[in-house]
Parts: structure tokens; C-alpha cells; sequence
């Protein structure tokens, strides 16, 4: 297999970023962040109702971003890839030192047409 291409690692960013771009997704990323979770207690923490929470998160594990593993008879979440960690505590970093520039984004801040 051949190295990717400048265009394909950006498709590939694009992807990535979309998937963390749902509010509950996100959510729920950051709440994996902080160990593990089974779908009744996300649901509880999100106040979404369980098929969402589960929806999200075949999502996230299509992704390659979520992994589960069985215990009993439910399945215990968390991150499958701790640069997930890394990137949201730099997304934090980078909106702390930005203030309310990203919320105020005429483009994608909360006032767009988007």
C-alpha cells in the first residue's frame, strides 16, 4: 500500500471531525474520556433515551473511535484510541486561548445558517 495523499489525510480529518461534530457524540466521547460506561448509565448522564445513545455509539465504533466489550448481559464502552484524549484536551486548550471567537463564527459558530 502506497502513502496517502495530502487530499486523502484531509478527507480523512473531515471524517474524523465530523463524527465528534454531534453534540450527543461528543458528549458521549468526553464522557469515555473519563473511563468507562456502560448505554444505562450514557443515557443517564445525557438524558437521551437509550436507542440514541446506542445509535451514537455504533457510530463512534464504525469509526474506529469506540470500542466495547460484553459483560453480562449489556457491553461497557470507552475510547479505543487514547489520542482521543489528546485531541480533545488540545481542542480545549486551543478554544480556551480563543475565547468565544468559534461560538461567535459568522461560519459555524452558533448564529450560522448551517
Amino acid at each position: 500500500m502506497g502513502a496517502r495523499s495530502s487530499h486523502e489525510h484531509l478527507t480523512a480529518a473531515v471524517c474524523l471531525f465530523r463524527s465528534l461534530a454531534d453534540p450527543a457524540r461528543l458528549e458521549i466521547v468526553q464522557h469515555l474520556a473519563q473511563g468507562e460506561h456502560r448505554v444505562v448509565e450514557l443515557t443517564g448522564h445525557l438524558g437521551l433515551a437509550q436507542s440514541t445513545v446506542s445509535a451514537h455509539l455504533a457510530c463512534l465504533k464504525d469509526c474506529g473511535l469506540v470500542d466495547s466489550r460484553p459483560q453480562g448481559r449489556s457491553s461497557i464502552f470507552s475510547l479505543a484510541r487514547p489520542e482521543l484524549f489528546e485531541l480533545l484536551s488540545a481542542a480545549e486548550r486551543v478554544l480556551a486561548a480563543t475565547g468565544d471567537a468559534v461560538v461567535l463564527c459568522p461560519n459555524y459558530g452558533q448564529g450560522s445558517p448551517g
